[in-house]
């Protein structure tokens, strides 16, 4: 089933801020914790340094009137730096890949394209950022990860 949620980026202190927000809201996460040192190694990647290992990769809670917030911890190795405007995209879970494809191609005119769709090892994911400077992410889990 589709739904929208709101992603909020973090410079090295994502899992405090959800903490923070699990104890303000009261509720549990949705998604646990889960860090850069645990996604899969990538050969075409370089390895993060060791005081990235533990940054956070995801995070998901509700807050609100079903509304989800979800978080990361931005990458200084890969170029990455807080600024405001880059610290908030609305993130949108599709139905399918094609409706996906049809939302990111019509958002992403006129815009820029930050990630092309593609598929990752957790599903089919992209982001871009509109001609008003609005940032976007689609993602459609991968089965699997649906059910975990």
């Amino acid at each position: 089933m589709s739904n929208v949620s709101i992603y909020l980026n973090f410079q090295g202190n994502c899992q405090e801020a959800f903490n923070f927000y699990k104890a303000t809201f009261a509720t549990e996460f949705s998604a646990p914790f889960m860090y850069m040192k645990d996604m899969p190694p990538n050969p075409d990647a370089p390895a993060l340094p060791e005081n990235e290992q533990n940054a956070v990769m995801h995070v998901a809670l509700p807050i609100l009137g079903g509304t989800q917030i979800m978080g990361t911890d931005m990458l200084e190795s890969m170029g990455h730096k807080l600024v405001i405007g880059n610290n908030t995209t609305i993130s949108l879970q599709p139905d399918s890949r094609e409706e996906a494809d049809k939302l990111f191609a019509a958002l992403s005119q006129g815009g820029s394209d930050l990630a092309p769709m593609r598929d990752e090892f957790w599903g089919y994911w992209g982001c871009c950022l509109d001609r008003f400077g609005i940032r976007w992410m689609f993602n459609l889990p991968s089965e699997n990860m649906q059910q975990g």
